[in-house]
């Protein structure tokens, strides 16, 4: 299925009830806002149909209905491969995790694991014996500030960040662009990496559930101040996800023996996605109201 940008229009055009009544023809489309348009992507064979639609309808309609040929001829819910080259940046971030992942055997490979962690360390006997980070950066070796992301120790923990991370990563990704989806990657990452660093010394950790927790702090708010279909969340999965980071903040789950989690970085990474979410929800319902 070939999808096209169909329409391009300023940020001050309220397209709610046009896409509102989209969703109720079961179109499918994604409305993606990029610099100061906001740009309405529809399968390639329905373009006409939506274009005439909006001509004839720019608000909506409740009645209307679209005819059986046009009806018969919708395409379906776009394949896994073609949602992969929509968003490249999700899909990359995640062939990224599981090269990581077969490198270091997913975190039995100590050899390899140490190229990816926040600080580099040497193994003796039973012990893993840590730089400091000031030696780590004075040495040049910047990428660890982000690189933990990549690590992750078990089928289960790589299988459940790569899940969520497709979830909300694609959504920024769709609205707000792949640079946008990268750098609060990157952000979020630094942040997670710094607040566990700082709250449990030199210690071996990784994985994307500190970027996961941005994530949703961020399509958390920005959705609360500008909303829009891509960053509406199925229900529940806020409230799961933050009770989720409650039952971890109680340490039953590593006295479970599912190992430690790593806390520090998921209330970090939250925190920063919940500013980020804040900022850009401002800005972008300024922009619309301008």
């Amino acid at each position: 299925m070939n999808v096209i940008a169909a329409m391009r229009l300023p940020l001050s055009v309220d397209l709610g009830g046009f896409v509102k009544m989209l969703r109720r023809l079961q179109v499918p489309h994604r409305v993606v806002e990029q610099g100061q348009e906001q740009i309405l992507w529809v399968p390639e064979s329905l373009a006409e149909d939506v274009r005439e639609l909006y001509q004839r309808y720019p608000e909506g309609n409740d009645e209307i209905q679209l005819p059986e040929e046009v009806l018969a001829g919708m395409a379906q819910r776009p394949s896994l491969a073609e949602q992969a080259r929509a968003c490249k940046i999700t899909a990359g971030m995640l062939l990224a995790c599981l090269v990581v992942a077969v490198l270091t055997g997913l975190g039995d490979n100590l050899s390899t694991v140490g190229w990816f962690t926040f600080l580099d360390f040497r193994v003796q006997g039973q012990y893993l014996y840590f730089t400091s980070l000031e030696q780590g950066l004075a040495e040049g070796q910047w990428w660890r500030l982000v690189s933990p992301m990549l690590l992750h120790f078990g089928v289960l923990h790589l299988a459940m960040n790569a899940l969520w991370y497709w979830e909300l990563g694609r959504r920024i990704e769709l609205r707000q662009g792949p640079w946008a989806l990268l750098g609060l990657t990157l952000l979020f990452s630094l942040v997670s990496n710094l607040a566990q660093h700082y709250t449990s010394g030199p210690s071996l950790f990784g994985g994307l559930s500190g970027v996961l927790y941005g994530l949703l702090g961020h399509v958390w708010l920005y959705q609360w101040l500008a909303p829009s279909p891509l960053f509406s969340l199925p229900k529940g999965v806020l409230v799961m996800m933050l009770v989720w980071l409650l039952i971890c903040l109680t340490g039953v789950i590593g006295q479970l023996g599912f190992g430690q989690i790593a806390n520090a970085a998921h209330v970090g990474g939250l925190l920063i996605g919940c500013l980020t979410g804040l900022l850009g929800g401002a800005l972008a319902r300024r922009k619309l109201s301008a």
